[in-house]
């Protein structure tokens, strides 16, 4: 009887084992954490990118100091499937994009798209004639009172040195005193109009060399060209965070979303 009672008593026990929930496998926490940050750091590199405005040459749109995201996925080129699934657009006309300097590709610009290829493009005291219509550009700001010979009345004959690529786009790409835009290019200026240094002196954008458009200003922050324009942070601007960080903070321009304007109203 102590043999059978034992035995029932074994089975009881094996019983218990089965129906208990089995102990999960201890996690490994340095793997979550690789994986996390391998997402994390595609994520940054594919679909957005951040980006300081350095210049004044898109006031009174972005001010020196703006911390941009830049949504690279929007102007990505559309795979065959993709296409379907995800939000890729055409670049148009009023667009504020980001791209690298064809003169320099190691450098970032942003500008206002104001030709695509084929429109032709012509400034008259100041004023932007696309494909011979005036047109209405109320993000752009004149801060100059006088007519510059070349800026304002373009395409001119240069009153300064111009890049290799604006001297190319005036040689083949001006009919009947207007500048042609060529397939796969695109016509970028400043919104600050009279102080950017954009399409007029290096050229066109080709379209391999835009990067994305902005999407937010996640912070704002007022610090000199100086201070913003080197690839590494300086000690005195380091400095001047610490001591004034509230204080020269754009609180207003936290979470600003920058969007570009529709000509097709």
């Amino acid at each position: 009887m102590a043999d059978v009672g034992n035995e029932n008593l074994a089975v009881e026990n094996e019983a218990r084992t089965e129906s208990s929930p089995q102990a999960e496998p201890p996690r490994n926490a340095i793997a979550e954490w690789t994986v996390t940050i391998i997402l994390l750091l595609f994520g940054v590199t594919t679909l957005v990118q951040a980006y300081v405005i350095p210049t004044g040459s898109m006031e009174d749109t972005l001010l020196i100091g703006d911390h941009l995201l830049v949504d690279k996925l929007a102007y990505a080129p559309a795979g065959p499937v993709s296409k379907y699934l995800l939000p890729y657009q055409p670049i148009k006309r009023g667009d504020i994009i980001v791209f690298r300097y064809p003169v320099d590709v190691t450098q970032t610009y942003v500008k206002r798209v104001v030709g695509i290829p084929g429109d032709r493009i012509r400034i008259e005291n100041k004023q932007l004639y696309r494909n011979g219509v005036r047109v209405e550009e109320p993000y752009v700001y004149h801060k100059t009172d006088y007519i510059d010979s070349y800026r304002d009345n373009f395409p001119g004959e240069p009153n300064a040195p111009l890049q290799a690529g604006a001297l190319e786009m005036l040689e083949k790409h001006v009919v009947n005193g207007e500048v042609v835009v060529p397939p796969g290019h695109y016509f970028a200026m400043g919104d600050n109009r009279d102080s950017s240094f954009d399409s007029r002196y290096w050229g066109f954008v080709p379209r391999e060399n835009i990067i994305g458009k902005p999407l937010i200003v996640y912070w704002s922050y007022d610090a000199p060209t100086e201070a913003l324009a080197s690839s590494s942070i300086s000690l005195d601007h380091l400095l001047d965070l610490v001591q004034n960080f509230f204080t020269k903070t754009r609180w207003r321009r936290t979470f600003l979303l920058t969007r570009g304007y529709s000509f097709d109203k």
